[in-house]
């Protein structure tokens, strides 16, 4: 009986442990349906890039520790993944070890969080060392991304550009949104100090130049601004579509790190708060109550709670705002259970990343207060 009982709770011990390594897996894996750059450092085996909490540790560790072994090790590890444009690759855990294959071989990106982090690391380890290496290597990659700007006042994924969705603006995974922080501090911070004045005078203007992008490229629909897509045309602002299964549509995932940006800004013009309020009062019309995404069996699929608290569909077709998905087959479904099984299981379709809009509103206004003024010009569909 002891020994049936014993393996009994093995084989719960090893599927446990499978279990977490395949949600750990889906924490951290990454779509990579991009031609010719997938698997531009796979042969290095480096573990993946890990969860933003990482960065947030190091950014909370004082001057003493970057100018520890460890610090500096983490430092120089950081320093040779920098790509020869001044970016880094994404997904990659750039801390753990040295890059050692030819270096001409990467290629760097902002998407994914990529390069914004490693520019802060290497901020603070030049000021706690002094090393030189650390600010040229942040310099060079502060003019990669001022130089990567279109004149419009967004950014494509990587630079220099492609022919395909890369080069269209990008709020996928915050990676317009990481950009114009990272622009922000560099201009205002005292961690970028030691950055000349006609850097810093440029980061701001890069900065609101991106502030007006945003304003352009929110959808109006019926004279009411609503919240924002993941990629746009970089000329003409209009919405474009990534890949085959991110369509044209309202994205409310990334729409919330952008609403967040606006909120952040000083005495906001007419313009911003018109901006907050139409995206607030989206949020508030689009959430989803009475449903529950779970998993069963390797699979996500929709049931009915009652008592479930509110969630966002991923995208909204923009006009109707009813949630739409899309396989790898590239067509509009209304359900997600009409696409794969892969896809399905593969990307976020729904989330609960709005849950603190309203909260995050109700600050702003007794801050700020607002306007009223909530149609406006923009991006009409």
């Amino acid at each position: 009986m002891r020994s049936r009982i014993n393996g009994c709770v093995g084989r719960v011990v090893v599927f446990c442990v499978v279990l977490a390594v395949f949600f750990c897996a889906e924490l951290f894996a990454e779509e990579s349906n991009e031609p010719g750059r997938a698997n531009d450092v796979q042969s290095v085996k480096m573990p993946r890039r890990g969860p933003r909490s990482w960065w947030a540790m190091y950014g909370g560790q004082d001057e003493q520790w970057y100018k520890s072994a460890e610090g500096i090790r983490i430092a120089d590890n950081i320093l040779s993944w920098q790509s020869a444009q001044g970016s880094w690759p994404k997904n990659m855990d750039t801390t753990a070890m040295r890059y050692k294959a030819d270096p001409n071989s990467l290629k760097g990106t902002f998407d994914n969080r990529a390069t914004v982090n490693e520019i802060r690391f290497l901020s603070r380890s030049f000021r706690a060392t002094g090393d030189e290496r650390y600010r040229a290597a942040v310099i060079k990659a502060i003019d990669h991304i001022l130089k990567a700007q279109y004149p419009t006042g967004g950014w494509p994924q990587f630079y220099p550009l492609d022919k395909q969705y890369h080069r269209y603006i990008t709020f996928n995974d915050d990676c317009m949104v990481g950009l114009m922080r990272l622009m922000r501090e560099v201009a205002t911070s005292g961690n970028y100090d030691f950055i000349d004045a006609q850097r810093r005078k440029a980061a701001q203007d890069s900065f609101d130049r991106g502030i007006e992008c945003i304003l352009k490229c929110q959808v109006i629909v019926n004279g009411k601004p609503t919240v924002w897509c993941q990629q746009y045309d970089e000329v003409d602002y209009s919405p474009r579509q990534g890949r085959s299964f991110e369509p044209v549509a309202l994205s409310a995932l990334e729409s919330v790190g952008v609403l967040e940006l606006l909120m952040s800004l000083k005495n906001p013009s007419d313009e911003v708060v018109a901006a907050i309020e139409g995206a607030t009062e989206w949020f508030d019309s689009a959430k989803i109550s009475g449903i529950r995404v779970v998993w069963t069996r390797g699979d996500r699929v929709v049931e009915q709670d009652p008592n479930a608290p509110a969630i966002w569909a991923r995208f909204y077709e923009i006009g109707s705002n009813r949630p739409i998905f899309e396989g790898r087959d590239g067509v509009i479904k209304y359900s997600m259970a009409e696409i794969e099984q892969e896809r399905r299981a593969g990307y976020g379709w729904y989330g609960n990343w709005a849950e603190n809009v309203a909260e995050d509103y109700a600050r702003w206004k007794k801050k700020w207060g607002g306007t009223g003024i909530l149609p406006r010009q923009g991006a009409v569909h």
